[in-house]
């Protein structure tokens, strides 16, 4: 190795800082202004004669890209030359450590903490991408957080400048954790590559690990072709709002991402508020929303599109009384950022139904709040509050709403979101059927005033449930785990396939099924559909890691799935999903009339089909052992 220099051009080498594959950090003094800088060197001998040219027209690009830019969270370039052997760059020098230094010694942050380094990131990004210039190599071993606290990012070793033409065709730049999908197809790159990085740093942050690990090829298998792991399951303290300002970021199809820095740091700033607001509100006293700054005037009150009769006041997740609503229409409400769609559906539904309209999540909360409804349908992808927060909290306010998620967004993390945090009753895809929407609102409102008839109170689980948890897997890792947890309270049984499965159903009454939609799958999913057709009161929870959001779909409007769990499977998460069905099965067994919300349609091709006929005998075979149900 050759020795380090005492001097390069004018500048003292005071210390090696650190050692690349092409070069060196030196910290230098500039006697002629007497101050402390980095110096960033290449020896020209050691590189490859057939790159040398174009790994010197690199760094030199580097030096213009960077030396064009004057921002306080970009480390300054001051000088670029050459001195015998050596093509050098002279920088600011940064007090402090890397991101990726930090996190290697362990370093965690709370959300105050990431909500402030994500937001200095993309503070610069949002400069230079206005400047025509794209990093390309965003990562914690480039972001420097000085000795105060703040951020200067670093390395713009491979960034382009919009009139540079020096990128190779075929080139892959970037490092593989934290690169967008573009970047591996080595196709035209632009400033939402950057952003998708910040994402993966963002979920890094929060999550304790990065969306995608492996050797450079499994990582780029999994972040062209697989959805990451939702980082709630890997933080439990991230609320929906959160998890989904940074799936987005970290969308496949770049137009999917956020459409600029800005629009990126103020969705993650107001995911982060409502958190930390979240955190600190209590059932009694629920937080204030808070409103972006900007929008408080563009804020639109809600508004019904004929006048209704004079709405009952009703407390927080207080169900209005059979008086309040016989003899008036039902009511619904409608959110939408598109003032077009709710146009659209107030005129297919003003005529049967109160109709109540608003752009603004929160405001449509507010009046929820205060007023009776019946149904509620959101649209899923909205700026200022996605519709999973949205439903989940309609879900804490009036739990005897009936929820619909309307949406053309197909975020796999969306879908099962809405069923595990907002118990969605069904899922309606833009553009709609006229038919088939008005159908499901129908069915929505002759539930809803249904449970708003009925009283109910919370429902302690027996010591011990004479049904049992079946987990249906071709892994035993996953039963061993629920039996180890619920086996005081109820019997857990294992299948390794359907047929085993029905086999049981047939020696035991069950509660639950656990079910990997993988194991067998098209079989299994005809007997999600056609359990629920026949047993209502069993509650199934399905783990996958499959990707197919139309299944998703099609499992929660035909088989009224009633928690989703991708595999690795989070067991603190599972114990909460199984918990939780086992107490909505025992208000079952004490309300009946409840089964109302988890029926569905009886599917005739799929009872007439094969397999789903030799499902369906089974079932059939097993008699009336549940509570309230003879066989059909």
């Amino acid at each position: 190795m050759a020795q380090d220099p005492d001097h390069i051009g004018k500048y003292e080498i005071v210390e090696l800082i650190g050692r690349g594959g092409m070069g060196a950090v030196y910290k230098g003094f500039d006697p002629a202004i007497r101050r402390n800088v980095a110096i960033k060197a290449i020896n020209k001998e050691s590189l490859d004669a057939e790159e040398r040219a174009y790994i010197l027209a690199r760094f030199r690009h580097e030096a213009q890209a960077v030396g064009r830019l004057v921002h306080p969270r970009i480390i300054a370039v001051y000088d670029y030359g050459e001195d015998g052997d050596f093509t050098y760059m002279v920088m600011e020098l940064v007090q402090g450590k890397s991101l990726y230094e930090h996190l290697k010694q362990g370093a965690t942050y709370d959300l105050r903490e990431v909500a402030e380094i994500i937001r200095q990131l993309l503070d610069p990004l949002g400069y230079f991408h206005d400047e025509g210039v794209i990093h390309r190599d965003i990562k914690p071993s480039n972001i420097l957080i000085n000795i105060d606290g703040r951020i200067k990012l670093g390395d713009f070793g491979i960034a382009r400048i919009e009139s540079s033409e020096l990128t190779r065709l075929g080139d892959v730049l970037g490092t593989s954790y934290y690169m967008a999908p573009e970047q591996f197809l080595s196709t035209e790159v632009d400033a939402l590559a950057d952003l998708y990085s910040v994402g993966v740093i963002a979920y890094e942050l929060l999550a304790g690990q990065k969306p995608f690990v492996g050797p450079t090829a499994v990582v780029m298998q999994k972040v062209l072709n697989e959805p990451p792991r939702p980082p709630s399951q890997l933080n439990p303290i991230l609320r929906p709002h959160l998890e989904a300002v940074i799936l987005k970021a970290l969308a496949k199809k770049p137009e999917e991402r956020f459409a600029s820095a800005r629009e990126f740091s103020d969705a993650f700033r107001q995911a982060i508020d409502a958190s930390l607001n979240k955190g600190a509100a209590t059932a009694e006293a629920p937080a204030a929303p808070r409103a972006a700054p900007g929008l408080a005037h563009a804020a639109r009150m809600i508004r019904a599109t004929e006048p209704p009769a004079a709405a009952p006041s009703a407390a927080p997740g207080v169900a209005p009384t059979k008086a309040a609503l016989s003899g008036k229409k039902a009511r619904i409400l409608f959110v939408d950022d598109e003032e077009r769609i709710l146009t659209a559906l107030k005129s297919i539904f003003r005529q049967h139904y109160d109709v109540f309209t608003t752009v603004d999540g929160r405001q449509g909360l507010e009046f929820l709040r205060k007023n009776p409804v019946e149904v509620i349908v959101s649209d899923q992808r909205m700026p200022e509050m996605v519709g999973v927060e949205l439903l989940r909290e309609a879900k804490q306010i009036a739990p005897q709403t009936v929820r619909i998620l309307l949406t053309g967004y197909s975020d796999l993390a969306a879908i099962v979101g809405s069923i595990n945090d907002g118990e969605v009753y069904r899922f309606i895809s833009k553009p709609w059927d006229n038919k088939q929407i008005q159908r499901i609102v129908a069915e929505a409102a002759t539930i809803a005033r249904a449970l708003a008839e009925m009283r109910t109170s919370p429902v302690e689980l027996p010591k011990k449930m004479d049904e049992a948890i079946l987990v249906v897997d071709d892994n035993e890792s996953i039963f061993r785990a629920v039996r180890e947890f619920f086996s005081p309270t109820c019997g857990v049984r294992y299948a390794k396939s359907l047929k085993e499965a029905l086999r049981v159903m047939q020696e035991q009454a069950v509660a639950v099924v656990l079910a990997d939609v993988e194991t067998g799958r098209e079989d299994n999913t005809l007997m999600f559909k056609l359990l629920k057709q026949e047993f209502p009161q069993i509650l199934t929870i399905v783990m996958t890691r499959h990707s197919d959001s139309e299944l998703v779909i099609e499992l929660i409007n035909q088989a009224q799935i009633f928690r989703f769990l991708n595999k690795p499977v989070d067991l603190k998460l599972l114990q909460g999903h199984i918990q939780a069905a086992l107490a909505r099965y025992a208000s079952f067994k004490q309300q009946p009339a409840l089964l109302s919300q988890h029926k569905v349609e009886a599917a005739e091709q799929v009872r007439a089909s094969s397999p789903g006929q030799t499902i369906l005998s089974t079932l059939k075979s097993v008699g009336s052992r549940w509570f309230g149900t003879a066989p059909k």
